[in-house]
């Protein structure tokens, strides 16, 4: 792949650009008791879109790497059971989640032919899936912004 494509695929996913927010930036100094809060008339919090993007973003990697992926049931295992985190630990764990997933998605962009199929179907591309996960993460980190706007804790208190 060409170096100048393969780095614009690995800033858009990271959101490595001056004008957007990172899922890192999104979700960073997020205060405890606002994560289970959803604001008025929004139908998501701020736990259930970062443990939205997690479950989602595994499921991909499963589909780029398991030849025994099967789907998992829509929505139900694609979204958490509750609006709030069951724990601090678990958001914590949820973000870390999304992060080192996002690194192994990126490291098909070393390590294979992004325009190699998936092995679970015979035209998807790594490429393919790449830019899936872009376009996911990237919708909703803008939502978790939103939520954060409404919630009045962004930006974060020391990057105001």
């Amino acid at each position: 792949m060409p170096a100048a494509l393969n780095d614009h695929l690995r800033k858009s996913l990271r959101g490595d650009f001056p004008a957007h927010a990172s899922f890192e930036d999104a979700t960073a100094r997020w205060p405890r008791d606002l994560r289970g809060v959803r604001p008025d008339d929004l139908p998501y919090s701020g736990w259930e879109l970062v443990e939205h993007v997690r479950l989602a973003q595994d499921d991909l990697l499963r589909y780029c790497t398991d030849e025994d992926y099967a789907p998992g049931e829509w929505p139900a295992d694609y979204w958490p059971d509750a609006p709030a985190p069951p724990s601090p630990a678990a958001w914590t764990r949820s973000c870390e989640s999304v992060v080192a997933d996002r690194e192994a998605l990126l490291g098909f962009l070393d390590d294979t032919d992004p325009f190699e199929t998936v092995p679970t179907h015979d035209t998807h591309t790594m490429a393919r899936s790449v830019l899936i996960a872009i376009s996911h993460t990237a919708y909703h980190i803008g939502q978790l912004v939103v939520v954060r706007r409404l919630l009045g804790c962004w930006p974060p208190e020391d990057t105001a």
